[in-house]
């Protein structure tokens, strides 16, 4: 099996967090992720993060704190996911990939069905939001 790094960003705006629902063209469609992508060869977790999130939502984003990693295995895949928290520095959300977004609670974050890599930092970015001062 080969092994992948991916990251996605917690995208926090007061005490929400911005979840996506993958589209119909993406693997694992209709699971719900932290937005990010792949880490390109000597790429840093946190400049692919950004990268990534231009490309997707079409915003610049500032990247803090690690909060979770989480592993699946997808088809002759190994994915490592890196979740990290971030804010929006610049632009407005459009999605590209995604069929759906939405800024969710804490307590919401539990309901979604998420991809099988984020599940293991769903309970602490969770924890991470109701820690965070308006």
């Amino acid at each position: 099996m080969t092994t992948l790094h991916v990251v996605g960003a917690a995208i926090t705006s007061g005490k929400l967090c911005f979840v996506a629902r993958r589209g119909p063209r993406m693997s694992l469609a209709g699971k719900w992720e932290f937005p990010g992508g792949k880490v390109e060869p000597g790429e840093s977790a946190p400049t692919a993060l950004v990268r990534e999130i231009r490309e997707e939502l079409g915003i610049g984003i500032a990247v803090g704190e690690l909060l979770g990693t989480g592993t699946a295995s997808v088809g002759s895949q190994v994915v490592t996911l890196d979740v990290y928290g971030a804010t929006i520095e610049s632009g407005t959300i459009l999605l590209s990939e995604h069929s759906e977004a939405i800024w969710a609670s804490a307590d919401e974050l539990l309901d979604f069905d998420w991809a099988e890599a984020d599940i293991p930092s769903v309970p602490k970015v969770a924890a991470w939001l109701r820690h965070l001062t308006e």
